[in-house]
């Protein structure tokens, strides 16, 4: 007889043990399709005692899309868990709408668990949504990593995102809910052939695809991404990590295949910058082939200069200079200044008062010095702390050597 897959809330109570086993509190973002609903249902029951709490992002790219956030919500608060409705406040519908949708409701989510206390937010991506991806991403020709299934979790804007529903199947989720007599929205868009996904979708049920083998074969990707990132781990392990900029070791980086020296470039460069996505791959080729060569160039707001014994990878100084002054000590997303003034903000020193800062006996190279934070009262210097202690003013990095070796093996 043909093995019954267990009931799938077994299967994702079984990940959330795993993955969130010994959180205080968890964020679930829900949208009221079968997926999400299904996720709430199942996290609330496994939860136990916990706190849970529920969002919906309304990004009003439709008619009815507030109804439907006012529906979650009394499904939500029916069985006694706090919802949130995250309105996302578009200025412009310029370029990829749906590319910045997805980030918008990420930003907005993640605002709300930080606001919350909420150390993890879970997700309803499932096996179909493994298998669509595969699929859509293998047209556009991309890397191993743009083909590797999505990941079980995931650190992003600040925030730990899970996903403990990859190992089920859309369909088995609503026969789940039908089972229980649980209602679910169903969103219009996801018969609209405007998008890719929904194209996607048809093609796999028109010629019968198996979701479990597509879902199956990204997931054997993702394995191979592993060994490579495990491989780039042991690659990075002589970099030397000082004052808010890398030194990769020479021989390593030149002695490890291409893909691993691309990772390496990439998790260098978002340590640095604390980019949230990595550069594009044209622009990673391009800045590869200038370091084989020898040469300086700027990556993403990052400055890579090759030497004969190791690669410098730091902030770009004009990058820095565009950085948003702070009147509250977070700057450019690498640096907290305490002790601030009233008065007072931080910004790039530049190049124009690097001799007033006496950079040079700093140690710092001039173009890291520029890059460097420095406390001013209006137009007047105050301080350069990075190259200089001051009595009143600390500074302290945003992220570590850990916070590179995460990099490294980020996916």
């Amino acid at each position: 007889m043909p093995t019954v897959p267990p009931d799938p809330a077994v299967r994702v109570r079984a990940a959330l043990d795993r993955l969130a086993g010994d959180a205080p509190a968890i964020g679930v973002a829900v949208s009221g399709g079968g997926d999400s609903i299904a996720l709430m249902h199942i996290a609330r029951d496994w939860a136990a005692g916990r706190k849970v709490m529920v969002a919906t992002v309304d990004h009003g790219l439709r008619d009815g899309s507030a109804d439907e956030a006012k529906q979650v919500h009394r499904w939500a608060t029916s069985l006694g868990l706090p919802h949130a409705t995250l309105l996302w406040q578009r200025e412009t519908d310029a370029g990829n709408l749906m590319a910045r949708a997805r980030d918008a409701r990420l930003r907005l989510l993640s605002a709300w668990a930080q606001r919350n206390d909420l150390p993890l937010v879970l997700l309803g991506h499932t096996a179909d949504d493994q298998a669509e991806t595969l699929l859509m991403r293998l047209g556009r020709g991309p890397g191993i990593d743009g083909l590797a299934s999505m990941s079980e979790w995931r650190d992003a804007f600040g925030t730990r995102w899970l996903r403990p529903m990859l190992n089920v199947q859309r369909a088995e989720l609503r026969d789940w809910l039908r089972r229980r007599a649980i209602a679910w929205l169903d969103d219009p868009s996801n018969e609209n052939e405007n998008f890719d996904r929904v194209r996607i979708r048809k093609a796999i049920m028109a010629l019968g695809l198996d979701v479990t083998a597509l879902a199956r074969a990204a997931n054997h990707i993702g394995e191979a991404r592993d060994a490579l990132s495990h491989y780039a781990s042991l690659a990075s392990k002589d970099a030397i990590i000082s004052r808010g900029r890398l030194i990769l070791s020479r021989q390593s980086f030149s002695n490890a295949p291409q893909e691993i020296r691309r990772r390496l470039i990439v998790a260098s460069c978002r340590w640095v910058t604390g980019a949230d996505y990595p550069p594009r791959r044209n622009t990673i080729l391009h800045a590869l082939q200038a370091i084989n060569a020898g040469n300086r160039v700027t990556l993403d707001g990052a400055l890579i200069e090759p030497s004969a014994d190791g690669i410098r990878i730091a902030r770009e100084p004009a990058a820095a200079l565009r950085a948003p002054h702070s009147r509250h000590g977070t700057w450019d997303n690498r640096w907290k200044i305490n002790g601030l003034s009233s008065g007072q903000h931080v910004a790039a020193l530049g190049t124009q008062t690097l001799t007033q800062a006496k950079w040079r006996q700093s140690g710092l190279p001039r173009d890291e010095a520029a890059a460097s934070p420095a406390v001013w009262e209006g137009d007047q210097l105050i301080a350069a702390p990075l190259l200089r202690p001051h009595p009143s003013i600390e500074i302290f990095p945003l992220r570590d050597a850990a916070d590179f070796r995460r990099m490294v093996m980020a996916h």
